[in-house]
């Protein structure tokens, strides 16, 4: 009963919900540039599927691009921070003080520097991807534990096979849960730099919409995003599950007896 439950619980969440939305702007007799009816978004999302196609892969493509190139500097920068105390106290300040500022007031000067179009948004997609990335592979070398250093130095493991031997292994988890977050967050800033300064993606397609107050295409617009970051956290997630499971094995199968008891 739980196991169906689980399957088809979200499900049955959402389509409920999608009832009542229908039901209620049928009932209330809500304008549809007010609160477009789930019907009418649908049947946007049909309309203007090929036109809605070409500004989703844009989207992606600025998204994965900004993605990869947070994942890559994050890891360097938070194996960099993460395993000396010297870089720590000078770069953590400045990783926090740059994910303080708005990366809505940055685009404005992204603008200026590359022009209206896709750089923009890839660096914005970056910026908000990075952060996420630095802490958590920061934090997972922090977790090894100075005694086993102790004892692995008297072994005679420099500090550098204690980092790819001990380290880098003991923050995978932690990398690996941050790329979840980070994927979404570089869909975010990709959307949020494409309402600004691009004349390409979904973004500019939803803010093009509202000027002329196709409210079902902006929806249409929001549940293209909305998909599309559920398939890539999944994906992440289950990269993270075949990586790291090792290390959710122990959590897993405590849960499964705590189910069959």
């Amino acid at each position: 009963m739980n196991k169906h439950i689980n399957r088809f619980g979200p499900w049955l969440i959402v389509a409920s919900t999608l009832i009542f939305w229908e039901i209620c702007v049928l009932i209330f007799a809500i304008p549809k540039f007010v609160l477009p009816a789930p019907s009418a978004i649908i049947e946007s999302l049909v309309k203007w599927a090929p036109v809605i196609a070409i500004h989703a892969w844009q989207t992606l493509f600025t998204t994965l691009i900004g993605f990869v190139f947070a994942v890559l500097g994050g890891l360097g920068i938070g194996i960099a921070v993460g395993w000396s105390t010297l870089l720590y106290r000078a770069l953590y300040p400045l990783l926090i003080a740059f994910n303080s500022v708005p990366k809505v007031a940055i685009v404005p000067i992204l603008v200026i520097w590359f022009g209206i179009g896709t750089p923009p948004a890839i660096i914005t997609a970056f910026m908000l991807a990075f952060f996420p990335i630095v802490v958590n592979v920061a934090a997972g070398l922090a977790t090894v534990e100075p005694e086993l250093e102790d004892v692995l130095r008297s072994l005679g493991a420099s500090k550098k096979d204690i980092l790819l031997k001990v380290g880098l292994p003991s923050s995978a988890p932690y990398f690996f849960a941050a790329l979840k977050v980070a994927i979404t967050l570089a869909l975010v800033g990709s959307v949020i730099a494409e309402t600004i300064a691009a004349n390409k993606g979904i973004g500019y397609l939803m803010l093009n919409a509202s000027s002329r107050f196709d409210v079902p295409l902006v929806f249409a617009g929001l549940i293209v995003v909305a998909i599309m970051g559920i398939v890539i956290y999944e994906i992440c997630a289950y990269i993270e599950r075949r990586t790291t499971g090792w290390a959710t094995r122990g959590a897993t199968s405590v849960v499964s007896s705590a189910g069959g008891g």
